[in-house]
């Protein structure tokens, strides 16, 4: 038993959301339907956007990439999840592991970034018409747009760094149902004190970060299209920020539950329902907006 703990593991399994048999196939037709029409809404906004020259505008760009991202973090989990749905043994190698992190990250921290970025292409628009070509150059959106991949990816490589450095010795089964690293860090072979604080403190920066600025532009949008004589112009405008804030409200509350809390050694079924809740809203999201 002692030399057993100290072989690394080489695989990790999963509990999944069910061990019933009927609830596993109605989730996998759930998924199954939520990931194609994800797959196909996303593909079909990039196609149009690219094809379509009115729609080369700095909103639209922002949201191409927005679409790219969400069809990264969703191709990243739902389909080893279905796959795990139709079989017993639910499965996936550390290196799997650690590639599902990595994507997963990469691109749930762009979105966060590309949510901010385009909350203040909109209060650019609203507030400084006059001057909105003049700002939001080719080049600048380039720039946020890169930023925001570099933010993403810069989360994503020190938060996988922290979290895999660790230990992990003999425990292999994670009550989750994907690769996620509060769920991760609880089959650690070692304290991970030091590790939950660097997580916690990149997501300060990643996630309240982006929050503030959103608040910051939106209260802004709002001071202006208040004292507005066009009715129909608040209206759109107001509608427009609603889906937009609603999106935020869900996707960083999501965010900040499962990465800014304290992280327990048990994984309850209420943080794996939030996390479906955080995959569901990713999918969503793009086309709310």
């Amino acid at each position: 038993m002692g030399e057993e703990n100290q072989t690394s593991v080489a695989e990790f399994i999963f509990l999944g959301l069910s061990q019933d048999l009927q609830t596993q196939i109605l989730l996998f037709v759930h998924f199954l339907i939520i990931y194609l029409l994800t797959v196909l809404g996303n593909l079909l906004i990039i196609i149009l956007i690219f094809m379509d020259s009115r729609l080369h505008t700095p909103m639209y760009f922002f949201l191409r990439n927005l679409s790219f991202t969400d069809l990264c973090f969703s191709t990243s989990i739902v389909p080893q999840v279905l796959v795990h749905f139709l079989v017993k043994r639910k499965t996936i190698s550390f290196l799997g592991c650690m590639a599902q992190i990595v994507v997963s990250l990469l691109a749930g921290c762009t979105e966060c970034a590309l949510l901010a970025v385009m909350s203040y292409d909109w209060y650019v628009a609203v507030c400084k018409p006059l001057h909105y070509s003049s700002i939001m150059t080719q080049q600048v959106c380039l720039q946020l747009a890169i930023r925001s991949w570099a933010s993403g990816a810069l989360v994503s490589l020190m938060d996988t760094t922290f979290t895999f450095q660790l230990p992990y010795q003999g425990q292999n089964t994670i009550n989750h149902y994907f690769c996620e690293l509060p769920a991760l860090l609880k089959v650690a072979s070692a304290d991970t004190y030091s590790t939950e604080m660097a997580i916690f403190a990149m997501s300060v920066d990643i996630l309240l970060a982006p929050v503030c600025l959103i608040l910051v532009s939106y209260w802004n949008i709002i001071s202006t299209v208040i004292p507005m004589q066009s009715g129909e112009g608040r209206l759109k405008v107001f509608s427009t920020c609603g889906s937009h804030l609603i999106v935020v409200v869900f996707f960083f509350g999501s965010g900040m539950f499962n990465y800014m809390k304290p992280n327990s050694k048990k994984m309850n079924e209420r943080d794996k329902m939030i996390c479906v809740l955080c995959s569901g809203d990713s999918n969503v999201e793009p086309h709310n907006l």
